[in-house]
């Protein structure tokens, strides 16, 4: 199934956290946070400035982007977990 996010909206696969630390200490899952970076699986057209033009996107599909914690709507596609945000709700792109 493909997904075509609109407008501004980004769609994104959380990246999973590290199971154990520096330390060798194992986490269980109760005490692990969701993790705030993911990959950006597709990405809309724009949003539309007061003039009817596109604006274009600043991130494209592949990009490792860092995101608030609480920011986007979970969803579950094909027994996959996903985000659904703004491009507002982006706060950095990690850079390798």
């Amino acid at each position: 199934m493909k997904i075509r996010p609109l407008n501004d909206r980004i769609l994104v696969k959380r990246l999973e956290e590290e199971e154990t630390t520096a330390g060798g200490i194992i986490i269980p899952d109760s005490a692990k946070e969701k993790p705030a970076e993911g990959e950006i699986v597709a990405v809309g057209p724009g949003k539309l400035n007061d003039h009817g033009e596109r604006v274009a996107m600043d991130v494209k599909t592949g990009d490792r982007v860092l995101f608030s914690k609480y920011g986007g709507t979970d969803v579950k596609i094909e027994g996959e977990d996903y985000l659904i945000m703004r491009e507002d709700d982006i706060l950095g792109v990690v850079e390798s």
